[in-house]
């Protein structure tokens, strides 16, 4: 592959790369997807074993193709990967595995960027990146490595197995924090669950999946997260054929929930005074999902049936009323601690005009600021449902649109100036 040209390089082949692809064939624009591992290989190796999507089959999909499966199920991991492969075989998808791309950088004086990779160098007009924004994992500096704990992030989290004897605290409730908790808890460890601010959407309401809601609710089209909720995350499962998640219920289990992770001093893990303030505002987020879906009943005249028990929460767990402050992990057993607490941007080898102080890319619906440079399969990249694999669909055909404008201009022959 050394000393390649190419129209569009595209940088991953996960669900954005696939569908980036897919828009460029269909406008025959010649371009070519690198990925490092195997195609969507972290829907194989960055999630636990048992997980399955968030999103039932019928909707977190490409519009092109169904999954293989009960329409109103969650697919498995392996099968949201499969999936993948399918769908880029079937559009004939120009990917090559194993290649590792280690910079990207504008070329001075013409168009595009030169591009070098583990096998060789490339120069392509316009690049994607689709590598998303799950990309490197988050485990916060809080109980050093001399502390004796196994420590991983949720990405690294496979099975119950993997991990030494003992007891478990799992710091995080959104999706991941909470269905591995309630795994490990199933296993027969004692689990402790750090609990931070989140939504609490109901899984189900009234006959209709959560996906089904947001849809006819229009939430999935927000173009941004309600001010003050950039960084909460959503506990909303697809387990074990789908649940409304209850910390309540997950306490009853035998899970103790707890506050915020705080600092750790001396074998001693701190946990703010907040759990009672984060299961209120989850409560709240909750209830109101259910007034609006009622509402929206009502003036639409549909014929969905009453839910009333939705709105019953079971009684306060003792770990509620009265939430520890602070737990001594060796006394209590704890051997591991499992970070469920996200990802952070690593855009290291794009090194281009593009990013704030902080890493961040600088985009407007992916077109950065950097003429050529576009990113794909960004959180709320220009809707709430970007993160997702129907969402990332619709972003991608907007690029492709963006860049056959581009490219309608750099093909523009302008007449001479003496001959008019």
């Amino acid at each position: 592959m050394s000393n390649q040209e190419v129209e569009v390089l595209i940088v991953g082949a996960g669900q954005a790369g696939i569908a980036m692809s897919e828009h460029l064939g269909a406008k025959d624009i010649p371009h070519l997807v690198l990925e490092r591992d195997r195609v969507a290989e972290r829907w194989r190796s960055w999630r636990w074993d048992s997980l399955v999507a968030n999103g039932p089959a019928w909707h977190d999909r490409f519009p092109g193709q169904e999954f293989d499966t009960d329409p109103d199920g969650f697919p498995t991991k392996e099968e949201v990967a499969d999936y993948l492969v399918s769908y880029a075989d079937r559009i004939d998808a120009p990917i090559r595995t194993g290649v590792d791309v280690t910079s990207v950088r504008k070329i001075n004086g013409k168009p595009g960027f030169r591009v070098d990779t583990s096998e060789g160098t490339i120069d392509a007009r316009y690049v994607v990146a689709a590598t998303g924004a799950f990309q490197k994992p988050i485990i916060p500096p809080v109980v050093p490595e001399t502390a004796g704990l196994h420590q991983i992030h949720s990405s690294g989290y496979h099975n119950p197995q993997q991990l030494p004897d003992g007891a478990v605290l799992v710091v995080g409730a959104g999706s991941s924090g909470v269905q591995i908790a309630d795994e490990l808890r199933q296993a027969g460890r004692r689990v402790y669950l750090a609990v931070g601010p989140h939504d609490r959407p109901p899984r189900s309401y009234r006959g209709r999946d959560f996906c089904w809601w947001l849809g006819v609710l229009g939430k999935w089209d927000l173009a941004a997260p309600p001010l003050g909720a950039e960084h909460v995350t959503i506990a909303v499962s697809g387990a074990h054929g789908g649940h409304t998640v209850d910390f309540r219920e997950l306490a009853g289990t035998g899970v103790t929930l707890t506050g915020l992770a705080g600092p750790f001093v001396d074998g001693v893990m701190h946990f703010a005074d907040d759990l009672r303030t984060n299961i209120d505002n989850g409560d709240a987020n909750y209830l109101s999902m259910l007034d609006e879906a009622d509402a929206y009943v009502i003036r639409n005249g549909l014929d969905l049936p009453e839910e009333p028990q939705a709105r019953e929460f079971l009684p306060d767990p003792d770990c509620l009323s009265n939430p520890l402050r602070e737990l001594d992990l060796d006394a209590a057993g704890v051997t591991s601690i499992i970070w469920a607490t996200g990802f952070a941007f690593d855009y290291g080898w794009l090194q281009v005009d593009a990013f704030d102080e902080r890493g961040k890319p600088v985009h407007q619906r992916g077109v950065s600021t950097e003429p050529g440079i576009y990113f794909l399969g960004l959180p709320w990249q220009s809707r709430r449902g970007s993160s997702f694999i129907w969402g990332v669909w619709h972003d991608a055909k907007y690029l492709a649109d963006q860049i056959a404008i581009q490219r309608g201009y750099l093909t523009y022959d302008a007449p001479a100036l003496a001959e008019r």
